[in-house]
């Protein structure tokens, strides 16, 4: 039966003000994920990782993905999947994603690609919602795709993918939890028009920038008044980590996904380097454990690292 190997990135979903509906795909952190298709209709799940994750189909998130492919197109096959995770989980990296979507990938290339993009982020949205308990795809979807997307919706699904500008992504993972279940808990439920109407136009403003690789509209659209200010709080220094970026020369950046990953874009690797350094410094002065990574985006996403091939 066939089987394939591949590499799956890391994501930075919202991109600051873009909630759940912006995500970019970048080079570090990555996954690897062995799918291969069986004769049998069970589903496998191994895990090389010390992470402690569930290797029971129905609670873990590829699982999840390949039992609902399985009952959509109604297989007498099943899957073994080996994963081999480097993207923590809780990191605010995608890491539930990097799952999910590399389960949906792979299973569409050992079943002799079935699947469109767009179909592939609908089955990987089962996996982010055992996870976090929303269907999102602002991870899911960059994972896929590669490079920047944009969902304006997941029902119906509608992934538009949008320019990929060369920038340098440098990030820090602070070895603090943050939930994700918990960190939307907090968020609150109304917000004021005037709000709502400066966050549309930051969005806008950053879509615009992104397209146009108009690096100063999206240095100064990058600004949400909305999430960050009550997720920021989770995340310790966080405003010092942000000021002290800008100074260096950041275009910004803020929270990766529901936290506690920060990130911030830059134009040059040196400026990144040196908003790294930061990011790591500030952390260590707390005695706070911390992973940072310099990447660019990433605009191929899921990659083949072995190619399909008969057992």
């Amino acid at each position: 039966m066939k089987k394939v190997k591949l590499k799956i990135p890391a994501t930075v979903a919202n991109l600051v003000c873009g909630f759940d509906i912006l995500g970019m795909a970048v080079n570090e952190p990555y996954d690897e994920m062995e799918i291969r298709l069986l004769e049998t209709p069970e589903i496998i799940i191994k895990h090389t990782d010390s992470f402690g994750l569930p290797e029971e189909p129905s609670k873990n998130v590829a699982g999840v993905v390949l039992s609902k492919i399985q009952e959509h197109f109604n297989l007498k096959n099943g899957f073994e999947v080996i994963i081999h995770k480097h993207i923590k989980p809780g990191s605010g990296l995608g890491s539930s994603a990097a799952s999910a979507a590399g389960a949906a990938v792979g299973a569409n290339i050992v079943l002799g690609n079935l699947m469109s993009k767009d179909e592939m982020v609908h089955f990987a949205m089962f996996g982010e919602e055992l996870a976090s308990g929303v269907r999102h795809a602002d991870n899911i979807a960059p994972c896929i795709y590669g490079g920047i997307t944009l969902v304006k919706s997941t029902d119906p699904i509608d992934i538009i993918p949008l320019n990929a500008p060369n920038l340098f992504v440098a990030a820090v993972h602070p070895q603090v939890e943050v939930k994700t279940s918990d960190s939307r808990q907090i968020l609150k439920k109304n917000i004021t028009l005037k709000s709502a109407v400066e966050q549309w136009g930051n969005i806008a403003g950053l879509v615009a920038g992104i397209e146009k690789n108009d690096f100063a509209l999206i240095g100064r659209s990058l600004n949400d008044v909305i999430i960050e200010p009550v997720r920021s709080i989770l995340i310790p220094r966080f405003d010092e980590i942000k000021s002290k970026s800008l100074q260096l020369g950041a275009l910004g950046g803020g929270i990766s996904g529901s936290g506690p990953s920060i990130f911030m874009l830059a134009e040059k690797k040196e400026t990144a380097e040196k908003i790294a350094e930061l990011m790591k410094t500030i952390y260590d002065e707390i005695k706070i454990d911390n992973f940072v990574y310099i990447s660019k985006i990433n605009p191929a996403g899921i990659e083949i690292i072995e190619e399909p091939k008969l057992d």
